[in-house]
């Protein structure tokens, strides 16, 4: 991955976007920890296009910004079918690199091109000979993209809302599956994503076999690249299942074992599973360890580079994890994320009233991920230059698994009789007792969120140290302080106020970035509107932990205990 930043202009800019080319190249060094390999910068008529580079596929070709008339253009974005859209363009750039094929495909198909890019992108194609353009966002907004709108009437695009708050009146993140486009008809956004599965309640029954073959493909697909990379282990069934995939294909391919990696308290659950899974495996694995002192010491820094109040708790131990990974020189991951949306695998999914009420909740989970787990896995390690990518955000993967009826995708039991099992379906999928591709303690694993799985300590100890820093009287004032998205509790309270501090307080943008922020009520990762399944849960709401569904998480606990 990689940071951009883009200055355009649009019909009512009063000022040519180069007039900002000495800004720029200061605001683009704010973007060096996304892309510390290499820096472009281009100015051209009607723009200025800004990019950091961290290079993973063909490094020695791949710099950016790419002129290629009658376009040029800059981007964030792994493409992994760039090969075969490189047979649709009639002229491409002589690089190898997967980003090359951008300004080419966008160039002959306007907007339709953007939907025949499979990967993960955010970017900017600038026309060289008029002053239209196209930037948009993947469609689970994997790669960050903000708008800022200037005084002057240009419009500015960045990987991190931190390049324009200084500068823009007002910024605002682009919606992932969406496209700012400017031509003919004006500036407007439009959306290039819109599968049904979002507007209806699907009725295809599960196919075991397809699914296995359709995430399989999804992370042989994310293993393209040039530099040394590995796999996040949690222990879980996602990560664990992401590994034995990558692994087996490895070998197979006479690459050997792939590294894997994780990161836990002393005595956490996940590196026990961890270790476990990666002992099955045959993998590489490497274990680290941190301490709830060290965790707190980064919070700070930790919220700074996530630019958001959510997930915070999440994200410290996922940017201690990217920098002792990307310490062994490793710049590009697997990892787990997505597989808890799609297949309804938190806890709290146990008690959907209804088939319907799941899939709705599905799909606002995977709609909002761009806010909050996508959000956190791209930006916690992007702070070390370390690259993750998603099989489980795989556009084909999302699209068969949220068409699958939603009784399919609900928890259900292994065995008759046996309690309910969450993402019974995925577990399925891949029990094969004749090449098993996990051990049973781990196939069959009850979900732990990661922040719990790397050690109860870590979840408790911030707790108690936020009641310290905030209380009861500042508590009781909230509202009042903080009347946007008001925080439920000490914690959110104390992420609020870094929030504030750093990207609101004395920024040109003002209270706008707060508008980019997810929030609302949750137990146990739910959204606000799952509340309403148990009477019980809006006196717990705000937290966040698996272990508030008590009688799900306590009474399988010992069912999938991998010490």
């Amino acid at each position: 991955m990689c940071g951009l930043l883009a200055i355009l202009e649009t019909p009512d800019s009063k000022a040519p976007a180069p007039s900002h080319a000495q800004r720029a190249e200061q605001l683009i060094d704010r973007l060096t920890h996304r892309g510390p390999d290499e820096r472009g910068t281009l100015a051209l008529d009607h723009a200025w296009l800004g990019h950091r580079r961290l290079a993973i596929v063909s490094p020695e070709s791949g710099q950016q910004p790419i002129a290629h008339d009658p376009v040029a253009w800059v981007s964030n974005s792994e493409i992994y079918n760039h090969k075969a859209l490189r047979t649709l363009c009639d002229s491409v750039p002589t690089s190898t690199c997967d980003s090359a094929v951008i300004g080419p495909v966008l160039a002959k198909f306007g907007i339709e091109g953007i939907a025949k890019l499979h990967g993960q992108f955010a970017l900017v194609v600038q026309h060289t000979d008029s002053p239209d353009w196209i930037a948009a966002r993947d469609h689970m907004g994997i790669c960050p993209l903000y708008i800022g709108h200037h005084a002057d009437g240009t419009l500015w695009f960045a990987s991190e809302m931190k390049a324009l708050i200084d500068d823009c009146d007002r910024v605002e993140l682009v919606e992932p599956g969406t496209a700012w486009v400017r031509d003919k008809q004006g500036v407007r956004c439009v959306r290039w994503y819109t599968p049904e599965w979002m507007h209806e309640t699907p009725k295809t029954p599960a196919d075991h076999t397809a699914l296995r073959d359709t995430l399989i493909r999804a992370v042989e697909m994310r293993m393209m690249g040039d530099v040394l990379w590995g796999v996040l282990l949690s222990g879980g069934l996602d990560s664990s299942l992401v590994a034995s995939i990558a692994n087996r294909a490895s070998i197979r391919a006479g690459y050997g074992p792939i590294h894997t990696f994780a990161i836990g308290l002393d005595g956490s659950p996940d590196l026990d599973c961890a270790r476990q899974a990666a002992s099955f495996l045959g993998t590489q694995h490497h274990e680290f360890r941190f301490t709830t002192e060290e965790a707190l010491e980064a919070l700070p820094t930790v919220l700074e580079h996530l630019e958001s109040d959510q997930q915070v708790r999440t994200a410290v131990p996922t940017y201690l994890l990217a920098r002792c990974v990307r310490a062994m020189g490793f710049k590009m991951v697997l990892s787990g994320e997505g597989a808890d949306e799609i297949f309804a695998g938190y806890l709290y999914f146990h008690k959907a009233p209804s088939p319907e009420a799941l899939h709705q909740e599905t799909v606002r989970k995977v709609t909002r991920l761009h806010q909050y787990d996508v959000m956190r896995a791209n930006k916690a390690p992007m702070a070390f230059g370390l690259e993750l990518r998603f099989p489980f955000l795989d556009r084909d993967l999302i699209d068969h698994t949220m068409s699958i009826r939603p009784a399919d995708r609900a928890p259900a039991p292994r065995m008759p009789g046996q309690r309910p099992t969450e993402k019974r379906l995925l577990r399925a999928a891949f029990d094969d007792a004749q090449s098993p591709w996990l051990p049973e303690s781990i196939l069959w694993r009850q979900k732990e969120q990661f922040s719990d799985g790397v050690g109860y300590g870590w979840v408790d100890t911030l707790r108690a140290h936020a009641a310290r820093l905030v209380d009861a009287e500042s508590l009781a004032g909230a509202a009042e302080r903080f009347p946007e998205g008001t925080p439920p509790n000490a914690e959110m309270y104390w992420m609020r106020e870094l929030f504030e501090e750093r990207f609101v307080h004395g920024r040109r943008s003002g209270r706008s970035p707060l508008r980019t922020l997810g929030g609302g009520a949750s137990i146990a990762c739910s959204t606000p509107e799952a509340l309403d399944w148990d009477p019980s849960w809006k006196a717990l709401a705000g937290d966040i932990s698996g272990r508030t569904i008590v009688d799900i998480h306590d009474a399988q606990a010992d069912l999938h205990d991998c010490a």
